[in-house]
């Protein structure tokens, strides 16, 4: 369909018709934002950005007093 055809077919419906189609096409064009930037990241892709000190178990200095 070209857009002379689509232009035409618009220009034939009645008012409150062209309101729906309107609205219909902003809805549209939200949908198409909301997928191109609704990408999930991939499981591991984070991987080397964060690490884990090795006495991350150990019980705080901070908190010795409490743990006695």
């Amino acid at each position: 369909m070209t857009t002379t055809q689509l232009f035409t077919k618009l220009n034939s419906l009645p008012e409150y018709l062209k309101n729906e189609v309107n609205d219909f096409v902003d809805f549209l064009l939200l949908k198409s934002n909301k997928t191109r930037k609704s990408n999930k990241p991939q499981f591991g892709s984070a991987k080397g950005f964060y690490f884990m000190a090795d006495d991350f178990d150990e019980p705080l200095e901070d908190l010795k007093e409490y743990m006695e």
